[in-house]
C-alpha cells in the first residue's frame, strides 16, 4: 500500500469533516430535499472516471447533483476566459495544476473557505487561496524490461536528449505533464538547457499522440523507453497484471526534473451561480471521502494525510523529487514558446 505521507515537516493536519455534515444535520430530510434540487456544472479535465467516481460519492452525501462537462483542462480554461461572467461553469477539475493558474491569475477564481483549504498542505494550494490541488503524481521512467536494464538508464532526463539515445526514447510533447516538466527544467536550468534539451529530443527522440499510446509503444517493444506520468503505468498493470507486462516504471529521483511531482488541481469559479454548492464540492474533493474516491480509481497519491492508495505506489516520501510546487510551474504559458523555439509546436 502507499500511504499520503507526504514528509513530516509538509502536512497540516486539518478536521477530517466531511463537506455532507452541513447538509445532514438535524433538520436533515428538509436539507436534504433542497439539495436535491440543486445542480452544479462542473467543467472537468480530470480523467472521466475518476470525476465520475468523486461526484457520484458527493451526491450520495450531499444529494446535490452535478452536470460534469468534459473536455481537455486547458480547452476548458480558455472557454471559461472566453465566456467570462457568463460561464456555466460553477467549478473547473482540471487533469493539471496550469490551467487552474491561468484563470486564477486572470481573477476569475473564487477564495476557497479556510476549512476547505486546512485539509491540503500549503505546499500544495495557491498562496491566494483560489485554488487547490487535489491529487498529485509523478513523473517517470517506462522502459521495456526485454530491452534494456534499469541500470543503464541514465540518472537524469536531461540525458534522454542525446545521441546515446537516438530511437530509444518516447515522448508526447502535447502532455500537459510534459510541458510541466519542460518549466521545471526551466526554473533549475536555465532557459538554454531547456531549449538544448527539446532540441535533443527532437533530434533524436520519438514524438507520440498520448501517454498510453508512447507506453503501448514500450510495451509492445516499438521503442525502448518513454517519459510518462507513472499511473499510466499502473493502469496497464491493474487491466493485465503486473506480472504478465513487458514494461516497468523507473523513478528518476535525485531532485531531478525527470521526477517532477504535478498536481490535478480545482478551484471555483468567482461567477458560480451556486456558490455554497460550489463549495461544498470543493471541500468534499479534499475530504478523506473525497481523497479515497480519487485514489481508488487512479493510481494517483492523495494530498491528505490518512489516506491509502491501493495502487502499489511508490511511497511519496522515497521519490526523491526536485523543489518544485504547482504555484512555481505557474500557468504554464512559457511551455508552449520554448517548444515552438525549439521547433516541437
Amino acid at each position: 500500500m502507499a500511504h499520503s505521507s507526504f514528509g513530516r515537516r509538509q502536512f497540516l493536519l486539518g478536521s477530517a469533516t466531511l463537506a455532507g455534515a452541513a447538509v445532514l444535520g438535524a433538520s436533515a430530510p428538509a436539507r436534504l430535499l433542497a439539495a436535491q434540487q440543486q445542480t452544479l456544472t462542473l467543467y472537468n479535465g480530470q480523467h472521466k472516471k475518476t470525476t465520475a467516481a468523486v461526484v457520484r460519492a458527493f451526491t450520495n452525501a450531499t444529494g446535490i447533483n452535478v452536470d460534469i462537462r468534459n473536455g481537455h483542462s486547458s480547452q476548458l480554461a480558455n472557454q471559461i476566459i472566453e465566456e467570462g461572467e457568463r460561464s456555466p461553469a460553477d467549478v473547473f477539475y482540471s487533469e493539471e495544476s496550469p490551467p487552474v493558474v491561468a484563470l486564477a491569475n486572470r481573477g476569475l477564481l473564487a477564495r476557497l473557505q479556510p476549512q476547505t483549504l486546512e485539509q491540503i498542505p500549503p505546499r500544495y494550494r495557491a498562496k491566494d487561496d483560489t485554488w487547490t490541488g487535489i491529487s498529485a503524481r509523478s513523473r517517470v521512467v517506462a522502459y521495456n524490461t526485454k530491452m534494456i536494464s534499469p541500470d543503464e538508464l541514465p540518472a537524469s532526463v536531461l540525458d534522454f536528449a542525446t545521441e546515446a539515445w537516438k530511437g530509444k526514447v518516447a515522448y508526447v510533447p502535447t502532455s500537459g505533464a510534459f510541458q510541466e516538466q519542460i518549466i521545471a527544467i526551466n526554473l533549475l536550468k536555465g532557459r538554454a538547457a531547456t531549449l538544448k534539451w527539446l532540441s535533443g529530443l527532437k533530434a533524436y527522440g520519438q514524438q507520440y499522440n498520448g501517454n498510453m499510446s508512447a507506453l503501448r509503444a514500450v510495451e509492445s517493444g516499438e521503442i525502448a523507453t518513454a517519459l510518462i506520468n507513472d499511473y499510466y503505468w499502473y493502469s496497464l498493470a491493474s487491466e493485465f497484471g503486473s506480472e504478465n507486462l513487458s514494461s516497468a516504471i523507473f523513478h528518476q529521483g535525485n531532485q531531478d526534473p525527470g521526477a517532477l511531482i504535478t498536481l490535478s488541481a480545482a478551484g471555483v469559479l468567482k461567477s458560480a451561480k451556486n456558490m455554497a454548492a460550489a463549495q461544498k464540492l470543493l471541500s468534499f474533493m479534499v475530504s478523506a471521502a473525497g481523497q479515497q474516491a480519487v485514489v481508488d480509481s487512479v493510481a494517483e497519491y492523495p494530498l491528505r494525510a490518512g489516506v491509502e492508495s491501493p495502487y502499489p505506489l511508490k511511497p511519496f516520501d522515497e521519490l526523491d523529487a526536485p523543489d518544485i510546487t504547482a504555484a512555481d510551474l505557474g500557468d504554464g504559458a512559457d511551455a508552449l514558446t520554448l517548444e515552438r523555439e525549439a521547433g516541437l509546436a
